[in-house]
């Protein structure tokens, strides 16, 4: 996927990878079990994930298949 080149893209990018490291950090420690701060970290991961498709045109061609598909379900 390419880099975001507008300020809130890079700002969006800059902190996905500060989670990125943090949480590579957190797990080097041996720690066990998960702590709060890694799981806010998988949940930005997903949100940035999620941004990142709804505002794309795959993010729009996902949408209109599973419409479709729904609408295939229940005959509408």
């Amino acid at each position: 996927m390419p880099e975001a080149t507008t300020p809130e893209g890079q700002t969006m990018s800059n902190w996905i990878n500060t989670t990125i490291s943090y949480v590579r950090s957190r797990a080097a420690r041996n720690d066990k079990g998960q702590t709060a701060v890694e799981y806010l970290g998988i949940i930005a991961v997903v949100v940035a994930i999620v941004l990142a498709i709804t505002g794309t045109d795959i993010g729009n061609t996902i949408y209109t298949a599973i419409t479709d598909k729904i609408n295939e379900v229940i005959g509408g």
